[in-house]
């Protein structure tokens, strides 16, 4: 079983804190506390602001956004 350590003061800073700008699924992963391959499974939902800009390939994200839309869930 692949539990999660809870979500204290610690690991909420770790996984907020860094650039605002996120480019590529790694960097975005990091900033949610998830898998490359969650990330990539979110980044199909329309609710969460993950975008891939046409013709680029990769994924964009704001910290902002996902912090955003993380208090929400």
């Amino acid at each position: 079983m692949n539990r999660k350590p809870p979500l204290d003061p610690w690991r909420f800073d770790a996984i907020t804190s860094g650039p605002e700008r996120l480019w590529g699924l790694s960097p975005i992963a990091s900033a949610l506390g998830v898998s490359v391959d969650t990330a990539r499974k979110l980044a199909k939902r329309d609710d969460v602001p993950i975008y891939q800009p046409p013709g680029s390939g990769r994924y964009f994200a704001t910290r902002t956004e996902l912090n955003e839309w993380m208090r929400t869930k």
